[in-house]
C-alpha cells in the first residue's frame, strides 16, 4: 500500500532512489499514462491507445507495455528496451500535488524504489536538491501540464466521435493466443469523414499530428510481439 508524503529535506534527507529498472522495483505494469507532447518520442517504441477510466469514465491517452496485467514487455535483463522511457514511469516514486494552491512533491515511501543505502540522493549534503531531484522536478511538471492537455484531447476527440474501442488478437509463435481487450483507438473512417473546419480546429489545437502519431504507433504492436515471442524462447 502506498504512504504518499510531502516531501521535505528532514525526514527524508538519507532517502535514496533505485533508478534500474525491474518488474520487482515497480516497473511490472501493463501501461501508462501519457499526453500528446510525448507522443512524437513514444511513437517510435509503444502503441498508444486510449483506456477508458472504470470510475469516472475519463478516456487517457497510455501508452501499451504488455499484454496482460502486470506484464511489461520492455523491462529485461539488460535493462529498459527503448530508448524512450515514458515519464509516468520515470517519474515513480513521487507524485505532484497541490498546497496552499503550489504545486508540491510527494513521495510514495512505501514504493520499493525508495531506499536508505543504495541510489540516487534528493538532497545534496550541505542542503540544496540534488541534479536527480531538480530533473524529477522538471519531469513532474511537464507531467502535470501534459495530463490537463490529454484530458482535453480525449474530451474534444470523443466529442468529435473519433474514438472507438477495439480487439487484437495475438497468436505466438506457440500457438498460443492472447486476445487484448479494454483499449480504444482512432476511428480512421470517421477522421477520413471530418470537415475542412474540424480537422483545422484540432490542427490550431495541435491535436491533428498526435492523431496521427497515434495511428504510425499501431506498428509496435510487432515490437510487443517480438518481445512476448522471445521470452517464450528463453522459458
Amino acid at each position: 500500500m502506498a504512504t504518499i508524503e510531502l516531501l521535505n529535506n528532514v525526514d527524508h534527507l538519507d532517502v535514496k532512489i533505485r533508478t534500474e529498472r525491474s518488474p520487482e522495483l515497480g516497473d511490472n505494469q501493463m501501461f501508462c499514462l501519457s499526453f500528446p507532447a510525448e507522443f512524437r518520442a513514444a511513437q517510435a517504441y509503444y502503441p498508444i491507445l486510449f483506456y477508458k477510466d472504470g470510475n469516472t469514465g475519463q478516456f487517457m491517452p497510455v501508452l501499451l507495455l504488455g499484454f496482460q496485467a502486470g506484464e511489461n514487455l520492455f523491462v529485461q535483463q539488460q535493462g529498459w528496451q527503448a530508448g524512450y522511457v515514458p515519464l509516468d514511469i520515470a517519474r515513480e516514486p513521487f507524485t505532484i500535488g497541490l498546497q496552499n494552491n503550489e504545486r508540491v512533491i510527494h513521495l510514495d515511501t512505501a514504493h520499493p524504489k525508495v531506499s536508505r543505502t543504495t541510489g540516487e540522493a534528493l538532497f545534496l549534503e550541505f542542503g540544496g536538491n540534488s541534479p536527480y531531484l531538480q530533473r524529477v522536478a522538471e519531469q513532474l511538471e511537464t507531467l502535470h501540464h501534459g495530463m490537463t492537455d490529454a484530458k482535453q484531447f480525449s474530451q474534444q476527440l470523443l466529442a468529435l466521435e473519433l474514438i472507438e474501442s477495439f480487439v487484437l488478437d495475438v497468436t505466438l509463435n506457440n500457438d498460443q493466443q492472447h486476445s487484448l481487450h479494454g483499449f480504444y483507438t482512432i476511428n480512421e473512417p470517421r477522421l477520413a469523414q471530418l470537415s475542412g473546419e474540424q480537422l483545422a480546429q484540432l490542427q490550431q489545437a495541435g491535436y491533428l499530428d498526435a492523431i496521427y502519431m497515434m495511428l504510425a504507433s499501431q506498428s509496435q504492436f510487432a515490437r510487443l510481439i517480438g518481445f512476448k515471442n522471445q521470452l517464450l524462447e528463453i522459458n
